[in-house]
């Protein structure tokens, strides 16, 4: 009990607060978790947009014959670098005209491993390759995310 005069907080007044805080940062870290997960979701899919409009634009410029063809080729880029580097117009009469898809490739945000390169984050799919098992091949037909983690809404990162 306090007495007039007397500072300081009893220990019940302590314990209640202790309490309070507890009950306001069990409520926080869930909430700001799923921000987190939120956010790098929106980004997924914006890199996932990104780089396949590239991929189809490749695809278009080759259809126009703005790319050398070659018999075995199928249209799409051979790997990633290759829409940031760029490729030559065929159709330009300037010798050496670069055409690029990409700035720079993005990294995939559900890949939490630091040490590798962007376009090393990416699953490839190629042309040849089936939809429900992607494969790697002479080409870059699509990507996609190489986490076998669930979205918010249940659906695999791997299946966007």
């Amino acid at each position: 009990m306090k007495r007039t005069g007397e500072k300081g907080l009893t220990l019940i007044e302590v314990l209640i607060t202790i309490t309070i805080i507890a009950v306001l940062a069990s409520v926080v870290i869930p909430i700001s978790r799923m921000s987190v997960k939120r956010s790098n979701e929106a980004e997924l899919r914006e890199n996932l947009r990104l780089i396949r409009t590239a991929i189809d634009e490749y695809k278009k410029a080759w259809d126009e014959g703005k790319i050398k063809k070659s018999s075995d080729d199928t249209g799409y880029p051979p790997d990633l670098e290759t829409l940031v580097k760029g490729i030559e117009d065929a159709t330009s009469a300037k010798s050496g005209k670069v055409m690029r898809f990409l700035r720079r490739v993005p990294r995939d945000p559900m890949n939490d491993d630091e040490s590798l390169p962007p376009e090393e984050t990416w699953g490839l799919r190629s042309y040849k390759s089936g939809p429900d098992e992607p494969e790697e091949g002479d080409d870059v037909y699509d990507v996609y995310s190489k986490s076998d983690g669930l979205a918010i809404d249940g659906t695999a990162y791997g299946t966007w």
